[in-house]
């Protein structure tokens, strides 16, 4: 058995949002199905300036894959002393039925793209049907991601968005009008921005509350990214008081997501957790009820998602007779 290697260009042309949109909803599903095995993952935090690197290991049942991808970031002082990024990354897959290695494959876009696909998958599951507007709260790599995916599945009529960073934020503006047409304005302030949301995003390292309860109008579905370790935090706690929360993972949600901010502060219980969306994409629980609820997608990333949409650009590429076939194993 040969072992193919796809490079960082390679896996850009084997891939498309509608294509990972599917691989997410395909994780979830499995995920919720009693099909995969997926241990917490493990970091390792290295002294300054370096930074950290993850490892999230997964076992599909249904496409008999075990996926492992290390991921790194941080690192800030990688261009300049070593010519490399300060976040990389790489994923292995192996054949369960033998645990050999069947391929090897830069990881750096698949994180983005999968993260941006759970947002359009939850966008369909529980947004309102005649949203439009779409608030951003941070806008840097992962906010562009979630509008690639989002207006995949829903049309965008307008974006307000706020960065702690000017340049960032005019930067932003410049881009998603120049690729996508969506006029997007630069609020003033976070509570301007929220107030208009149909659809509210974070996507920001923030270590407090950033998005205030009061100012989110009913029926707001929001998209919470950027919190998936102790520490970060983005949203008010009180705003779960009144919410369906919906998360991709309750052990993790609970243990490092946005969710554990309200159940630390006693806000909500375990029990006031409505479900994981795998749950919801099956059948077994329904989704949004009615025009005024406001929900709550917590998303903390998951193995089996780095899984199916490696496993679907790895079949891409042995359809295509993409990338290098090579020995790694002597039979």
């Amino acid at each position: 058995m040969k072992t193919l290697l796809l490079k960082k260009e390679d896996v850009s042309r084997l891939i498309c949002m509608t294509d990972v949109i599917g691989a997410v909803e395909e994780a979830y599903k499995a995920f919720n199905s009693g099909q995969v095995e997926q241990p917490d993952y493990m970091s390792i935090h290295l002294p300054p300036p370096r930074g950290e690197i993850d490892f999230k290991l997964g076992y599909n049942k249904v496409n008999e894959v075990i996926s492992m991808k290390a991921s790194s970031g941080g690192f800030v002082d990688n261009p300049t002393v070593y010519g490399l990024p300060g976040g990389m990354g790489t994923i292995l897959l192996f054949d369960a039925r033998n645990c050999a290695l069947m391929c090897i494959m830069d990881g750096s876009l698949i994180t983005g793209l999968r993260t941006g696909a759970a947002g359009a998958v939850s966008v369909k599951a529980l947004a309102r049907k005649g949203a439009t507007k779409i608030t951003s709260i941070g806008t840097g790599n992962q906010a562009r991601m979630q509008i690639r995916a989002i207006t995949e599945v829903m049309k965008v009529q307008e974006i307000y968005a706020w960065d702690s960073n000017p340049d960032t934020l005019g930067n932003y503006k410049r881009d998603i009008e120049s690729e996508y047409g969506i006029p997007v304005v630069m609020a003033g302030s976070k509570k301007e921005a929220v107030e208009h949301a149909d659809i509210l995003i974070t996507t920001t390292r923030g270590t407090g509350s950033l998005v205030e309860a009061q100012w989110v109008k009913p029926g707001t579905h929001i998209v919470a990214i950027g919190t998936d370790q102790r520490g970060k935090q983005e949203l008010d706690p009180a705003i779960f008081k009144n919410a369906k929360l919906v998360v991709d993972s309750i052990s993790q949600c609970t243990e490092k997501g946005e969710t554990w901010h309200p159940l630390h502060k006693k806000i909500i219980t375990k029990d006031d957790i409505h479900g994981e969306i795998g749950e919801i994409l099956l059948g077994k629980k329904c989704g949004r009820e009615n025009e005024e609820e406001i929900t709550i997608f917590d998303s903390t990333g998951m193995a089996i998602q780095d899984n199916t949409t490696s496993v679907q650009i790895y079949n891409n590429a042995m359809d295509r007779d993409f990338g290098t076939l090579f020995e790694f194993f002597a039979s």
